[in-house]
């Protein structure tokens, strides 16, 4: 079962920001492991509690959250996680 894969603006903007490779590698995590296994990030905690993070660069998360009911995943954040 695959699940479709949604940005928010904001995530949107985000990678719009991206280097062209990592934008390339963005769509490969998406395609071939969080549209698989939407689970298998790491779940978030606090204010973050049902959101999942995966990295994408040694500063650069993709945060997302699991929308069952809809076999939707949707990406909030795909920038820095250690400020600008």
């Amino acid at each position: 079962m695959t699940y479709r894969i949604r940005f928010t603006k904001q995530a949107q903007k985000d990678v719009n920001k991206l280097t062209p490779k990592l934008q390339e590698k963005l769509k490969d995590i998406l395609r071939n492991r969080i549209a698989r296994h939407p689970h298998s990030g790491k779940a978030l905690s606090g204010d973050l509690k049902g959101y999942y993070s995966v990295r994408l660069s040694l500063k650069d998360r993709i945060v997302y959250t699991v929308r069952e009911n809809e076999l939707l995943v949707l990406v909030v954040r795909a920038k820095t996680h250690y400020g600008e």
